[in-house]
């Protein structure tokens, strides 16, 4: 080789690794140094006299872009890794619909689900207004699946076996999230770390079984706790991988495209049809052991370049559990809500 050439492809190499290096930079340096826009709307949301909020991680808005759904346990106070199995936990015999839908000032609107639903952890409305519940333990001969609920409440459609965690092409095993694609594919979010499954698993419109992919592991393309999970107006699908403290973006045939450090470690993922995405952050240097020196809360940005632009922090500093908004959602009017599963309730937040 001419030393032109080994000079010009050591240059190449070497601008390469820098660009890599500055990559890891970026991503290694916590983004807490952010504005704060909007002011806080405390115990949003109110429930019939005699029932109080139990930990919730669902929530999402409705297609006439301001209504509010949400999922929560019937009074659930336990974080799935303190719930034990043997002993009765979250909406099993509580007779409470888990599934509702508030007006933007937090009036009840309606509400379903009781007796269906386990342990709801994640929610989607699709572009139809029918709404997708993710059931996520199991006990009793209930859990383990995803529900596809009419805006009314009548079931359309379920994924998994009743109660049986598994990982064939019709099981599931502690489910997290769901989302679907404008041609009604539907792609979940499957596992909640342990003795669970990391993957995400593709269906047809009908319930179909298509394809999975993803497995336990740090890699590219491997995932541990794939805890949320949303799409862009591209397409793209992006997991909250949130054991590995990153976004990982696949295309819908499970194409690793990119991955993301600066929302920290995502424990919900919601992206608007602007492509503003919101990240929430319940977990660094609480339960987390591997993300100290990141703030919880929730991050805003861009789904198309990356950028993160906002942090509404939690405003509790230290602590050792979930704290401050694990699911996360925006409306039309660029509000945003957080679900708490620690401090059990629903907060909102409005730009100033």
């Amino acid at each position: 080789m001419p030393d032109r050439a080994r000079i010009a492809l050591g240059l190449v190499f070497a601008g390469l690794l820098a660009a890599e290096g500055l990559a890891i930079a970026q991503t290694a340096t916590p983004t807490n140094a952010l504005p704060n826009p909007y002011r806080t709307i405390e115990n949003w949301g109110t429930l019939p006299q005699g029932r109080a909020w139990g930990s919730t991680s669902a929530v999402a808005i409705d297609p006439d872009g301001m209504s509010v759904w949400v999922a929560e346990r019937c009074g659930e106070a336990r974080p799935p890794s303190r719930v034990d199995l043997a002993q009765p936990f979250g909406c099993g015999g509580s007779g409470l619909d888990p599934v509702l839908k508030f007006d933007p000032s937090g009036t009840l609107l309606k509400s379903f689900g009781a007796g269906l639903l386990l342990f709801p952890h994640g929610i989607h409305v699709d572009r139809e207004g029918n709404v997708w519940v993710v059931d996520g333990l199991g006990r009793g001969g209930t859990g383990h699946q995803v529900f596809k609920f009419s805006p009314d409440g009548r079931v359309l459609l379920t994924l998994g076996k009743a109660g049986l965690p598994g990982s064939g092409n019709d099981e599931f095993n502690a489910p997290s999230a769901v989302v679907t694609a404008p041609n009604g594919d539907i792609f979940v979010a499957d596992g909640h770390g342990g003795n669970t499954n990391a993957r995400i698993v593709k269906f047809a419109k009908d319930g179909t079984f298509i394809k999975t992919w993803g497995r336990k592991g740090s890699a590219p393309g491997e995932l541990d706790i794939p805890h949320t999970i949303a799409m862009d107006s591209q397409g793209r699908l992006f997991v909250g991988d949130r054991q590995n403290n990153r976004i990982q973006i696949f295309d819908q045939d499970g194409k690793f495209l990119d991955q993301w450090h600066q929302f920290s470690r995502p424990s919900g993922v919601y992206i608007d049809a602007k492509d503003n995405i919101y990240v929430a952050d319940s977990e660094s240097e609480s339960v987390s052991k591997n993300h100290d020196g990141w703030k919880r809360g929730i991050r805003v940005g861009s789904a198309r370049d990356g950028s993160v632009t906002a942090l509404i922090p939690d405003p509790v500093e230290k602590t050792n559990t979930t704290s401050a908004a694990e699911g996360v959602a925006a409306d039309a009017a660029g509000n945003i809500y957080g679900a708490e599963v620690g401090p059990r309730r629903m907060m909102k937040y409005v730009r100033n």
